[in-house]
């Protein structure tokens, strides 16, 4: 009588399930630890733990916020050598000084941003409205809390697209404050955002998606308004 032997198992195919669920987890811990290191810096980045702490302009905009963000820069140049680049930022005024890259991946209908002092963009006051998309979008900010010089507040419920405003909240302040150092020869210049949003998915995607891309948006929004500031300084002063 003949008796068949059952073949060995193929220990290379048994062993690839084994191999691609490591392989997955590997990935996804690593996609998780990704999101958090960007998040941690779309919230942080270059602000001290003691500028974090600091009460500024314009946090009783949002006094209970969900969400806070600091970011900060040192610039070689005096306060009103920064002022007038804050001033005049806004959609189709002076832009928010990113990337023209960035613009034309995220923004693409936002104008280039600009790299002189506008004359006519330089008066501001309570109750402006800042414009933050083309007009049908009807977004924007208000010009809540000002400091000529120093800082100044602004407010914004309708960064959300038109056919959302019915189904979802944002309650939203931006901070801007400058704070000389070394007797006025330089800035430190802080930024702070707050805001608070309704129901939990557009909250969820916030944290998700607003908060590390605040990171790109404000590290490039700070170094292009130093960069201009440093270099207007340098126009002025050309020995220095």
């Amino acid at each position: 009588m003949l008796t068949s032997k059952a073949e060995p198992p193929n220990r290379s195919q048994s062993a690839k399930p084994g191999r691609y669920g490591r392989r997955t987890a590997a990935v996804m811990a690593a996609g998780v630890l990704a999101e958090a290191v960007l998040i941690r810096l779309g919230q942080t980045y270059g602000s001290t733990r003691e500028e974090r702490a600091m009460r500024l302009l314009g946090d009783d905009i949002v006094p209970n916020p969900q969400v806070v963000t600091n970011h900060a820069t040192t610039i070689d140049a005096p306060p009103e050598y920064v002022w007038p680049w804050l001033v005049q930022m806004g959609w189709h005024r002076a832009g928010w000084y990113t990337a023209r890259w960035v613009d034309k991946l995220l923004f693409p209908l936002n104008w280039p941003s600009a790299n002189r002092i506008v004359p006519e963009l330089q008066h501001i006051q309570l109750g402006d409205f800042i414009p933050d998309g083309a007009p049908e979008t009807k977004t924007g900010l208000i010009v809540e809390e000002l400091q000529p010089g120093r800082a100044m507040a602004l407010h914004s419920t309708s960064h959300l697209p038109l056919s959302w405003r019915d189904k979802a909240d944002l309650d939203w302040s931006w901070a801007f404050v400058l704070l000389p150092l070394e007797d006025g020869r330089r800035t430190r210049f802080l930024f702070r955002s707050r805001w608070v949003t309704s129901p939990w998915w557009f909250t969820l995607g916030g944290w998700l998606g607003i908060v590390p891309a605040d990171f790109v948006m404000a590290r490039d929004m700070l170094n292009g308004v130093k960069q201009r500031s440093e270099a207007l300084v340098q126009q002025r002063y050309p020995s220095q």
